[in-house]
Order: structure tokens, then sequence, then C-alpha cells
């Protein structure tokens, strides 16, 4: 049997068998999906044996390259002793030395432990909830979050989301929260590195936070006061994504906003929710993105990269005012939710491993010279003439591209598996968020490869208009 046939015969058993996540199952009827069958460091091989430059880390997860050789032998290690138990009534190694190094990593404790990111947004906003609950307060029963924010897509964390193509379908099914402003105008003042697109050859500014609007800032600050200062009573938390809201475009906003939303939310005793889901583990340039606003959340929720990419695990991290409040002789006092699969021994394995390659490698400060070096790689990109908004935080580039075409992402995904690439943008916006291990010659590649998608997808969209 030939390479093309087998990966022809998988993919049509895939599109027989699996409803594939984030999809349009009809549009598979004319766009490419690509059967993977193993992976290496930042590619992907197909059935056919064709490479793939993983610029997405695997939808952001993906942190130390694919079969990374120690979080392999962590992993092999881990199933000759054990591989699961449940978490009710019985612990184990794994899950107490993770909870253990988080909280030293975060300030907080008390790992509750689940599978993915929405999972954690749920028990969050549960764990708020049912907290003012216990304190006496049950009319605290709405939750804040910014407009076009993005925290997962089970009912709960759907009802504190904000993108239209993931909420409006299933609108009678949520809780009616409340949205406010989000701290930025990306239309008016591009996130940048502080080098025009006139003046590309200039080294770029280390300073990603320069070109936010100090406007904005304070009066998206104002805004969410107001609404403290007539609904505190009503409101349990506030959730935000720190510095960067992922599925609204890479959308970056100043820390300082985050100060004053911690400010705020402590002086109307309202919880602050991180969700460091996509932010976590280094990708905005410190361990975790309140790091930059030198600010503590409530609640912590983390996810995707916690693994390294390798297993389902997620976790909220809380303060030890929100663990004792449930802490009592009456069982529903206590927080009853959980798991089948809840802090599973491999997965905790391999996320102890992940912080191992953390630690031995000094990740975070090689991060930063890194990012440095492939922002001045990306200088070609942001002089494009269809190039707007590039912007850059830590281990995340992104930049709009100005065009009209209604299925733009889809024929740039399709462009870029042409080219040994997968990109996934989201509308208009192309982001490069690969594993911490792209070297400097893959990351030329990528950008190569890109500025050639960038002008074929246009040229064709100009053509198809003629």
């Amino acid at each position: 049997m030939n390479q093309n046939f087998k990966n022809a015969l998988l993919v049509k058993r895939s599109l027989v068998s699996v409803w594939h996540p984030c999809s349009q199952m009809k549009h598979h009827e004319f766009s490419p999906m690509v059967p993977i069958v193993s992976g290496r460091g930042v590619w992907l091989i197909d059935a056919d044996g064709n490479r793939y430059l993983d610029a997405v880390s695997s939808w952001w997860v993906n942190l130390f390259g694919h079969a990374n050789p120690r979080i392999n032998a962590a992993l092999k290690d881990q199933l000759d002793t054990l591989e699961h138990t449940m978490l009710a009534g019985f612990t184990h190694k794994p899950a107490i030395e993770l909870g253990e190094r988080l909280a030293a990593l975060t300030g907080l404790g008390h790992a509750f432990y689940a599978s993915d990111g929405a999972s954690a947004v749920e028990i969050a906003l549960k764990m708020s909830f049912h907290f003012w609950r216990n304190q006496g307060q049950p009319a605290k029963q709405k939750f804040v979050s910014l407009k076009n924010s993005y925290h997962g897509e089970t009912l709960g964390a759907l009802a504190v989301t904000d993108v239209a193509i993931f909420r409006d379908a299933y609108g009678p099914l949520l809780n009616n929260n409340l949205i406010v402003d989000f701290p930025s105008d990306r239309a008016q003042q591009p996130i940048s590195t502080g080098v025009s697109e006139h003046n590309a050859s200039n080294a770029p500014s280390t300073l990603p936070f320069e070109a936010c609007c100090p406007e904005c800032v304070v009066d998206a600050g104002l805004q969410l006061e107001r609404l403290f200062e007539a609904r505190a009573g009503q409101i349990a938390a506030l959730i935000v994504e720190p510095l960067v809201q992922g599925a609204a475009g890479m959308r970056i906003y100043h820390p300082d906003y985050l100060k004053k939303a911690r400010e705020l939310c402590t002086k109307y005793g309202v919880h602050l929710i991180a969700d460091e889901i996509m932010t976590g583990f280094g990708r905005t340039g410190t361990m975790f993105a309140c790091e930059q606003a030198n600010i503590q959340p409530d609640l912590m929720c983390l996810s995707k990269g916690i693994t390294g990419g390798y297993l389902p695990l997620s976790c909220v991290l809380s303060t030890d005012q929100i663990y004792d409040a449930f802490y009592d002789d009456d069982t529903t006092r206590g927080f009853l939710h959980s798991h089948s699969y809840t802090g599973s021994a491999l997965a905790c394995r391999a996320a102890l491993a992940t912080l191992d390659i953390f630690a031995a490698d000094q990740v975070i400060e090689n991060n930063r010279l890194k990012a440095a070096r492939l922002t001045t790689l990306a200088m070609p990109l942001m002089a494009h003439r269809r190039v707007k908004n590039f912007r850059h935080l830590g281990m995340i580039w992104a930049f709009d591209v100005e065009q009209d075409d209604p299925v733009f992402a889809r024929k740039v995904f399709a462009a870029s598996l042409r080219r040994g690439m997968m990109l996934r943008p989201i509308g208009n916006t192309i982001y490069f968020m690969p594993p911490y291990v792209i070297a400097d010659d893959e990351f030329d590649h990528l950008v190569t490869q890109t500025l050639e998608v960038i002008d074929e997808v246009c040229a064709a969209t100009m053509v198809a208009r003629c």
C-alpha cells in the first residue's frame, strides 16, 4: 500500500468516524485535512512523510517540542509505577508535588485538578459563587468579563465568553452576566515593538506595551469601578485573560489595567479570576502574565502548556481565604465538584517534567533573548504593505492582514500547508505561537513562507473580484 493511499484512507476513516472540534465538517469536502502520524521538535509529519512547522503549538499547548525526550522519559517511568487512581479519598506523589511547585511559583495553594481549560473556568466560577454563599452572601451570582473575552465552551465558561461565533447559538442556555470594555483600542493604537513599517531596519524595542492606549486603560478602569459601585453586592467575580485575549485575535493590553482591576476587586469585595490557560507558562515573557502587573488573583486557572502539550490537565489555584471558607464539618459547605480523571498521575508527572525543563534550562530568561532575535527576523512582515497592527509579547507574534475575504483564514490555512507550515488564523489575524524550542532558521523559514502565503491569498482574492 503506497503512502498516498494510506494518507487518503486515514482521512476518509476520520471523516466517517470523528466529529472534529471547532470545525464545520462540510468544509472538509474541499478543505484539507492532514493525518499526522508523528512529530519531532517543532515539526509534525503526515502519513506521506510531509513535514509541517507547528507555528501554533498545536492549539497553544506544546512548549518544548513534539516527542521531547525528557518528558517522554518521565512518562515511561511513571507508567511502570501508577497510571491513575481516583483522587477522592486517595492521593499520590505526582499530584502532591505538582501542587507544591505551583504554589511556590504563584503564591496560591490547594490545586484543584481537572482535565481542560473550560473545566478549570467552570471550577473557578463555582468556587467563587459557593464562597460567597458560604459567607452568607448568596446574592453575589453575577460574573464580569471583558468585551471579546474567551474562556471556554462549556456552558458556564461560555457564559463569560464574548466571541459571537462560539456564544450566540447557545445564548438561551447562558446566564446573563456582565461585560465591560476591553482596556485598549488596537485600531488606533497598534501594539508594536517600536519599529514603524517605514523604518523596519531599526532594532526592536524591549517595551511591548509602549504603544498601548493609556486613555483606554483609564476609561476602562473607570467603567469597571462604576459597575462595582452600582452592583458589587451582586457580583461574585471578575474574570480576565491577563494581558492577551487569545481567541479575539491576540489583543494585547497594558498591565496597568490588571493593577487597577486588582485594586477595585479588593475594594469592592469581588474575586479576581486570572484565566492564565493560554498566557501561563512563559507565553507572555514571564512564567505567568500576572507577574507583569505584580498582582495576585484570588483564583488562577491553568491548563494548555502545563503538561508541555502531552496530556489533558488543568487546575485552579486559590487563596487560603477561599479554601478556608469551604473547610467545615458540614458536607454541603464543601466543594463537591469532581472529574473521573482528576489529578491523573500520568498528566501530573508530565507537568512536573515540564517544570523541570523550565528550571534546568532557564527557559524564561533564555526566551527573552530568543524573542528579541526572532522579532528582528520578523521585520519583513512588519514592512509588508498589507500587514497592520504588528504586535509582539513574549513568545507571541500577531498581525492583521488588510483584506475583506470572508474565507481568508481557511485560504491561509490551506496555503500554509502547501508550504509545510501549520497556521490557523483568527479572522484576518495571523499569529505565531511556536514551541519554545524553535530555532532561528526555523522561525526565519516561517516568516519567509508566511510572506508568500499572504501574497498568494491576497492576489487570488484580487483576481476573484475581477
